[in-house]
């Protein structure tokens, strides 16, 4: 819980006060003027100090009437800084075109900021109800106090307080210096609005950086400007962990235009402060100008011995050998096999991708007076504040973090080490410094997606019914030592769960991994190993259904099967709702015309669907493949069940079309080589991604209210992607892919 001051508080007020701050969130961070507490309320510099309503750090209503809302959570191209304050407007009812949005900057006093995992909306959503149907319950009662009449006579609506009754409304601005006196009511005296009274949730609302973003106003973390700010840039080794030997800086610091040049030491974690050489100049321009002439010797360590085709080898060799960690061993897996009719062996494999993000990384940092002040386009403000303590030894208290808007995520910023980059650098110069990436820098040094080698049997039985799955995943490691001990830990997105689909439906089951170690920097990217493991085992899955000479569709269902809910077994320990995922399965079934249409050779529908970060998703592609090989995606159905209620109907299209989006343009071209421990491409010359030309025609988006508690949509509407337009080129052409990108397999077909 964070520290508030409660000595003069009765013992209700302080189990309230506690007991809601202990929830996660701030409810227990609503104020009274009386409260000391009051002093805890982040106060950003747009919001005036004059007199106004503040009955929680979210909400500011001035005695104009403006309602000034803040959205805690980083804009990363997800929407949340347009849903989430929805909610609180929802309950608050209030006009939205009275309200403004304002970004937090990184305070306590507003809960967990990280944006990932397609979190912000379940964690918020309920308690930001709550925020403003209290907000709400205290205005009613201000004007009941006011006009000497029972609260149950009136409501709030279009941002005042109405007697129907009378027909008398006072507007919010009115009652704010009132409400501004009252306690606040207990929670259980707080009734939220029922979803069918909703007049905004559920509409399409335009995002609240729309109007910023198309006539280029400064929003982003690029566009961060100070007095006095130098520009800077920061060369690492070409091999991940490499160390500087020595470098040219008299050279550098001789040339026009340049402050200064040095190097950090730096150290060996791969997520954080690495070794490299710093320049400072009066421009950005200068800065890359001056880099080209910088000469670096490196030490290259361990890591230049790597490579993709040495690690495709020893990962070929690994597999034949048992895995080193069994995940699921379920009844005999290799009775199994020996007595199926039919066995289907199988081998997939993906490289490491990159996040691409169109912002490169970058952030502003001013050391002054033992204390560091940061502008960043983070997903993850928690974690750059923490390594700046800990890498530079500055006081968590001396440390402000402004989150600024990103040009895009994807899990790269919540890696923070562009921002202990900077902050580096500019503890050295004392004066402003924002350091910018190159989009070489941005490429050759991100936290990757980690590739990864399947090696799959399958066995059916007489009647085409799946009886056995054994997959041996050969996945990629990081050496670490703990306690004095060394032991390999996988990297982000690199584990398989002995929970993962099929791996609890299967009677006989063999779920395995072996680590194989790298020095590559390895991180979450959208919908972190769900975006690679519904590719493979979707593809296997219909591998199977043809083997079996079964309708696709018809074999999923069979093994999904009759039961409602699946327990968790595992690490993760998920369980999986089944009615669920067949409803979703049926229903992008029956948009499509699954097996209804005819299609000619070239021509083929192909259906998956994936259960991750709390949504199920099935989804249809339905593609066009020339004789040359050339594909196109002529459409995508997509089905969704991510609870009761879309919260911005405009956010969540978006949100699974860029989906469709972002996975097509990883399945088709991104991949990169490692040679000598360096990765080999630099730029979107050699590495593309989608174009317009090769987009789908059209994506047909359907949600499903169903009654589960509302989950994010900023990832589970990826993974199904990549299998479903992989099983349609199997039925339009009778290839296979089983490598990524697709640019590997030839799809010509005569």
């Amino acid at each position: 819980m964070n520290s508030v001051n409660l000595e003069n508080a009765g013992r209700r007020d302080f189990f309230r006060k506690t007991a809601l701050a202990g929830g996660g969130l701030v409810l227990g961070f609503y104020l009274n003027p009386a409260d000391s507490a009051a002093k805890r309320v982040a106060k950003p510099s747009t919001i005036s100090e004059t007199a106004g309503f503040k009955p929680n750090a979210f909400i500011h209503i001035a005695l104009s009437g403006k309602v000034t809302l803040i959205s805690k959570q980083p804009e990363i191209g997800q929407g949340i800084k347009t849903s989430l304050p929805m909610v609180i407007a929802e309950e608050l009812e209030v006009n939205w075109k009275d309200v403004v949005i304002l970004q937090g900057d990184l305070d306590p006093v507003y809960g967990s900021q990280s944006a990932g995992g397609s979190r912000s909306t379940p964690t918020n959503y309920e308690e930001f109800h709550r925020l403003g149907a209290t907000a709400r319950t205290m205005l009613i009662t201000a004007a009941a106090e006011l006009w000497k009449l029972p609260a149950t006579e009136l409501i709030a609506k279009d941002s005042a307080i109405h007697h129907l009754a009378s027909g008398r409304q006072l507007n919010y601005g009115k009652l704010v210096e009132k409400a501004s006196t009252l306690p606040v009511p207990a929670p259980e005296s707080v009734h939220l609005k029922d979803s069918k009274d909703y007049k905004l949730l559920g509409t399409r609302i335009g995002g609240v950086d729309n109007p910023g973003i198309v006539t280029g106003k400064p929003l982003f973390g690029i566009d961060v400007k100070l007095p006095g700010m130098l520009y800077a840039v920061y060369e690492k080794s070409p091999v991940f962990g490499g160390k500087v030997v020595s470098a040219n800086l008299d050279k550098i610091k001789s040339l026009p235009g340049i402050r200064n040049a040095f190097i950090i030491s730096g150290g060996s974690d791969l997520k954080g402060l690495l070794p490299g050489v710093a320049i400072l100049a009066d421009s950005t321009w200068t800065a890359f100008s001056a880099r080209k002439q910088l000469k670096v010797v490196w030490d290259d360590g361990e890591a230049a011995a790597e490579s993709w085709a040495g690690f495709t080898a020893k990962a070929k060799e690994l597999s034949t050998q048992p895995g080193t960690e069994i995940l699921r061993n379920d009844g005999n897996i290799k009775a199994a096999l020996d007595g199926s009719v039919k066995k289907v062996d199988a081998a997939y494999s993906y490289p490491f991708i990159s996040h691409a993000s169109i912002e490169p990384q970058n952030c502003t940092a001013w050391y002054k007076d033992g204390a560091m002040e940061i502008w960043a386009p983070t997903q993850n403000p928690e974690a750059g504040q923490k390594i700046v303590t800990e890498t530079l030894g500055i006081p968590k208290d001396k440390i402000i973090l402004h989150i600024t808007r990103s040009g895009g995520g994807f899990g790269r910023r919540l890696i923070p080490d562009y921002i202990i980059e900077a902050a580096a650098i500019a503890q050295q110069v004392k004066v402003p410094v924002k350091l910018t990436w190159t989009r070489e820098d941005d490429l050759q040094h991100d936290q990757y997606r980690a590739g990864g080698f399947h090696f799959l049997r399958g066995g059916l039985n007489d009647q085409g019914k799946l009886v056995a799955w054994h997959n041996h995943f050969v996945t990629f490691a990081h050496k670490v030592i703990k306690d004095g001990k060394s032991s390999l830990e996988l990297g982000s997105g690199a584990n398989l769960s002995g929970d993962e689909f099929p791996g609890r439906w299967v009677e006989n089951c063999l779920l395995e991994q072996t680590p194989l170690e790298c020095n590559i920097p390895m991180g979450p990217w959208r919908a972190p190993r769900s975006n690679v493991l519904a590719w493979v085992f979707h593809s296997f899955i219909d591998e199977l259904a043809h083997a079996a000479g079964r309708d696709p569709l018809e074999f999923r269902l069979e093994i999904l099967g009759n039961k409602d809910v699946i327990p968790g077994t595992g690490k993760q320990d998920i369980p999986y709702d089944v009615n669920r995922m067949k409803h979703v399965l049926q229903h992008v079934a029956e948009k499509s015309e699954w097996g209804k249409k005819t299609f000619p050779r070239g021509q083929g529908q192909g259906i998956a669907f994936h259960f991750s970060h709390r949504g199920y998703i099935a989804q249809v592609a339905e593609v066009t493949v020339s004789m040359e090989g050339k594909l196109k995606v002529d459409r995508v159905v997509v089905s969704t069940d991510i609870g009761a209620q879309i919260v911005n109907l405009s956010g969540a299209e978006n949100q699974v079309q860029g989906s469709v989006i972002d996975g097509l343009s990883a399945l088709m071209f991104q991949e990169l080589n490692i040679e000598k421990g360096r990765i080999v491409q630099s730029n979107f010359g050699d590495y593309p991604l989608l174009r317009i030309a090769d987009a789908p025609t059209r994506v047909d988006v359907h949600f499903l209210k169903t009654v589960y508690p509302v989950t994010g949509l900023g990832e589970p509407a990826l993974p199904p992607l990549a299998p479903a337009v992989c099983n349609a080129i199997f039925a339009a052409t009778g290839i296979r892919v089983r490598q990524l990108p697709l640019l590997r397999t030839d799809l010509s077909w005569s």
